[in-house]
C-alpha cells in the first residue's frame, strides 16, 4: 500500500480526525500543530509563517517562512511533499471556518496536486472534497448523503454520474451552471468519472473513494 502524506492545517478539525499508519508522513501547518497536539499525534515536520500559532514551536524539525508570501502554508507544505515524492494526500484543517477564501485556496491546491500527477482529498466540516482530472472516483455502497460536481476550469466533457439519485451519461459540465449540486448516495456503489477536464467533488463525511485514470 503507497502511504501517504497527512497536511494539518490551522482550522479546526470539525470532529475529523486524521489517523496515520506507520510509514505516513505528517506535516503540521502552523496553527495545525496545535490540533496535533490535542490528539496526540507528533508531526514529522511543521513548517509555515507561524502566524496563527503565535511562534514556532519546540520541534527538531521546524521551517519557518515569511509571512509575506505568494503560498499558504498549506500549499508550502505540498510543494514540499512533492518535491520530495509523495503522491496521495490528506488535507485536514484546511476546510471551512471563518475563512472561505482559504477553502477557496485549499481546493485549488487539490487541482494542484492533480495536475502535478498526485491526488489529494480535503477534510473537514463533515464534508470531503476531492479534485478528479481525466479519471474516476469510485465510491462503496457504505457512502451516504449528499454529493455534489462541480467544473473546475474549461468545460468538463464525458462526465459520467452513476450509483446517484440523479445519473449523468456522458454530459459536458461548465463552470456557468451547477448542474452538478445536491445529488445523493442511494446505498449502493457509485461512481464519478470525467473523460476531459476537470471536477470538484464534495461529498458528506469522512470516506475515501477509489481514485482511478480513465
Amino acid at each position: 500500500m503507497e502511504h501517504i502524506c497527512y497536511i494539518v492545517g490551522a482550522v479546526p478539525l470539525g470532529g475529523a480526525v486524521p489517523r496515520p499508519r506507520p510509514g505516513d508522513y505528517v506535516i503540521a501547518a502552523d496553527g495545525g500543530y496545535a490540533a496535533l497536539a490535542a490528539l496526540g499525534v507528533t508531526p514529522d515536520l511543521v513548517m509555515g509563517d507561524f502566524d496563527s500559532l503565535g511562534a514556532a514551536p519546540d520541534h527538531p524539525n521546524v521551517e519557518t517562512h515569511s509571512p509575506v508570501k505568494d503560498d499558504t502554508d498549506t500549499m508550502l507544505a505540498v510543494r514540499w511533499a512533492l518535491e520530495r515524492g509523495w503522491r496521495r494526500f490528506r488535507i485536514y484543517g484546511a476546510l471551512g471556518g471563518p475563512r472561505p477564501d482559504h477553502t477557496l485556496a485549499s481546493i485549488q491546491t487539490l487541482r494542484y496536486l492533480v495536475e502535478h500527477g498526485a491526488s489529494g482529498f480535503l477534510v473537514g466540516e463533515g464534508w470531503t472534497v476531492a479534485v478528479v482530472r481525466n479519471g474516476t472516483l469510485r465510491f462503496p455502497a457504505a457512502a451516504r448523503g449528499y454529493l455534489s460536481v462541480f467544473c473546475s476550469g474549461d468545460a468538463a466533457r464525458g462526465v459520467t454520474l452513476r450509483g446517484l439519485k440523479y445519473p449523468l451519461d456522458d454530459a459536458t459540465v461548465t463552470c456557468g451552471v451547477p448542474i452538478g449540486v445536491s445529488n445523493e448516495f442511494l446505498g449502493e456503489e457509485a461512481l464519478v468519472r470525467v473523460r476531459e477536464g476537470c471536477l470538484v467533488v464534495l461529498w458528506q463525511g469522512e470516506l475515501f473513494p477509489e481514485v482511478c485514470d480513465g
